[in-house]
């Protein structure tokens, strides 16, 4: 059961970094609760406000139902209470809707509402399946606008106004004339997450749009690096944000479009170059090549020479 409320949840979320852990699997891709509880423990040690369990980052997509309430609860028994644990969910509105649930039983303190399941839809029907999933659940609802699942500021405003546990939303599209339209509407009645493919990308230029927190993969194996990054994003340090995007996130990015999925599977591959190995990504993902896990490698020795060492003794 949840501890705080909805607003509350969404307030915490607003004050700092977010994690998206990844989700440990062994050589037969089956869940290793030990390796992932014992991952967030130790992300637990440093500054965070938020937790997000079987998200994107979490490989979300390839867990049954089942495993993501698995997942769920093992985030939720680590983190004790320290910070809010926001569940995965999506698919089609049944299977959200159950999810929803799944999640509340977990003892999660919200749900972030990933896009549906391969349709496109009309606003009206966005907003059907978003509010089908509000009233499942007294949770807080974050909508995650990306691909398939994008509404606009009109539709937001309607289900805001009908739904009072949706206080989130996260982008995932990057059109910063649609932001600066639903910022302007909707205001301080919602904590807006940046939800972009390597979030610390557009941080700077989002954070005066309202966008107070991001969501950061990279944070799995670079934890003090992305902090950093996010103190100088907050303080509005241009130099120090453009020398991090030079110094890592851009070749981090580079390396990153060398294939489809490698959004997920380069966070996995800088999990086993700390020597913190979280297992390989489940199919259709592919994991890196050896030549580009060297290439990260070097990339994470040049901004961070003693990670692995920290990582070991974290």
């Amino acid at each position: 059961m949840s501890r705080m409320t909805p607003s509350e949840m969404a307030a915490q979320l607003g004050q700092g970094l977010l994690s998206f852990p990844v989700t440990h699997f062994d050589a037969e891709h089956r869940f290793v609760e030990g390796k992932y509880r014992e991952h967030c423990g130790w992300m637990l040690q440093r500054k965070l406000s938020g937790l997000f369990a079987a998200g994107g980052t979490g490989e979300f997509f390839s867990l049954t139902p089942a495993e993501v309430e698995t997942v769920v609860k093992a985030a939720v028994a680590e983190t004790a209470g320290k910070i809010p644990v926001i569940a995965g969910c999506g698919y089609g509105t049944a299977i959200a809707v159950d999810l929803a649930k799944s999640a509340e039983r977990a003892g999660a303190d919200g749900v972030l509402l990933l896009p549906q399941y391969l349709t496109n839809a009309t606003q009206d029907g966005l907003a059907a399946h978003i509010e089908a999933v509000c009233k499942a659940t007294k949770l807080g609802v974050i909508v995650y606008n990306r691909d398939n699942g994008v509404i606009n500021e009109d539709t937001l405003e309607k289900l805001c106004d009908r739904n009072p546990n949706l206080v989130g939303f996260k982008d995932g599209v990057g059109d910063l004339e649609l932001m600066m339209r639903v910022y302007a509407r909707m205001g301080d009645r919602l904590t807006y997450i940046g939800g972009l493919p390597t979030a610390e990308t557009f941080a700077l230029p989002y954070l005066e749009m309202g966008v107070t927190t991001y969501s950061s993969a990279i944070f799995n194996f670079l934890p003090e690096w992305a902090l950093e990054f996010y103190d100088a994003v907050r303080a509005r340090d241009r130099a120090k944000v453009m020398a991090g995007l030079r110094d890592f996130v851009l070749p981090y990015i580079a390396l990153r479009n060398r294939g489809r999925g490698y959004a997920v599977s380069i966070v996995k591959a800088g999990m086993t170059a700390i020597g913190r190995p979280a297992g390989p990504v489940r199919t259709p993902l592919t994991d890196l090549t050896d030549g580009e896990m060297a290439e990260l490698k070097a990339l994470i020795a040049r901004v961070q020479p003693d990670a692995p060492r920290l990582a070991a003794n974290g």
